[in-house]
């Protein structure tokens, strides 16, 4: 993770101290009203709060400066965990991480979304037992669950929002439905949002400008401005793969529209493309597994989706002006016949001052970028100071968001 700012905060409760000793560093007691502005008992009485409540212990290690060895403190990063969940059209990856965001059970399964929701997060859930099981952890230890979803999402009330591949999940309570039964505040966001947050939290956090482009069954954008997740107005932004190009004037696409960028470029629309001749390919990862046997046609229909890809996002590089572009999903693992059709034409489209310190590249974290994302998301909402400063204050040892 990016490192906290330091600056001196007059008014700094327990939760500063705790953002504070988030970047994994030792602090004694007088480092930390240094830092924060505070007299030594003030930081001493909230100290005694944060370890009370085992978000910070002491370290075995004590931090001498010629006397008497001061003690010093360190985020308990096991204090509690966070359950993620990234739910594709077909398949899902959920994983256990602490709150170092090191993630310690995953698993890939199939989980597809036009089963309906309670079907789909049922499954879930279940899963997450297991997994917390497997770790000797239960329910009391989950801080909070964090869900990415294939499709457009109020991210205000965690609700999907007319979803074109999600029947039956228009308006459902995903939040409510899945707090009910961790008994955790849950976060709900679109998929590609959570990538790029996982993307940029722990790959890229020095940048201010990026934007993931994911290409998978469908084709979505994440994008990172001023090194914050920009939704837009309703949570829509970024929302690439129905905009109209114009090789697909006749392509019609699952949104009803004709002519969008999915129809052409997207996973399930090179997949289609390869049926219609005779190939086995019911998905992204199929087009990406011939691809890998030396069949020339998926390569050709990759090598082509990333132009049409990359004719779209010259555009949004002339708009908007990113440092760093990432391609993921299923596609992405294409690697150089995805990224070559994508720099081609945004090199070739864009302005020579927009591109010239432009990077495009494949997503280094893969299949993990949803998760990580979730996590992060989830962990800047129940560690965040004023959170903190909640929970100590009602009874130190509860979970953060149960009050």
């Amino acid at each position: 993770m990016a490192a906290m700012s330091h600056e001196p905060q007059t008014a700094a409760g327990a939760g500063a101290l705790l953002a504070i000793l988030r970047d994994g560093r030792a602090r004694t007691r007088a480092e930390l009203a240094q830092l924060t502005g505070l007299a030594r008992s003030t930081v001493s009485q909230r100290l005694d709060a944060l370890v009370q409540g085992r978000w910070v212990v002491p370290t075995d290690d004590a931090i001498s400066s010629g006397g008497r060895p001061a003690a010093a403190f360190v985020f308990n990063e096991s204090v509690r965990v966070v359950l993620a969940a990234d739910l594709g059209a077909t398949h899902a990856r959920l994983a256990v991480l602490d709150l170092g965001m090191t993630v310690l059970a995953e698993q890939a399964v199939e989980l597809p979304v036009d089963r309906g929701p309670e079907a789909t997060l049922d499954d879930a859930v279940a899963v997450f037992g297991l997994m917390l099981d497997g770790l000797g952890r239960g329910l009391p230890d989950v801080c909070g669950v964090g869900v990415g979803l294939p499709g457009p999402v109020d991210h205000a009330t965690g609700r999907p929002a007319n979803p074109p591949i999600m029947p039956g999940w228009d308006g459902f309570p995903v939040r409510e439905w899945i707090g009910h039964r961790v008994g955790a505040p849950v976060l709900v966001d679109n998929d590609v949002n959570i990538m790029a947050l996982g993307e940029h939290r722990t790959v890229r956090p020095d940048t201010d400008h990026l934007i993931l482009i994911k290409i998978g069954t469908g084709i979505g954008c994440g994008i990172i401005s001023g090194r914050r997740l920009h939704r837009g107005a309703q949570g829509a932004a970024g929302d690439v793969g129905h905009i109209q190009v114009v090789s697909a004037s006749e392509a019609v696409c699952r949104c009803g529209n004709i002519g969008c960028l999915e129809a052409v470029a997207s996973g399930a629309a090179m997949a289609a493309a390869l049926r219609a001749e005779g190939i086995d390919a019911r998905g992204s990862r199929d087009v990406v597994a011939l691809l890998r046997a030396g069949d020339t046609r998926a390569a050709r229909l990759i090598r082509q989706a990333g132009r049409e890809v990359g004719g779209v996002m010259a555009a949004i590089v002339n708009f908007f002006n990113p440092s760093t572009i990432v391609i993921g999903g299923d596609i992405a693992e294409a690697g150089e016949h995805i990224l070559a059709g994508v720099r081609e034409a945004i090199y070739s489209r864009s302005l020579p001052l927009a591109t010239q310190h432009l990077t495009i590249r494949a997503s280094r974290l893969g299949d993990r970028a949803g998760v990580i994302g979730a996590a992060s998301m989830v962990l800047e909402h129940v560690l965040a100071p004023q959170s903190i400063d909640r929970s100590v204050a009602v009874d130190p040892a509860a979970p953060v968001g149960s009050q």
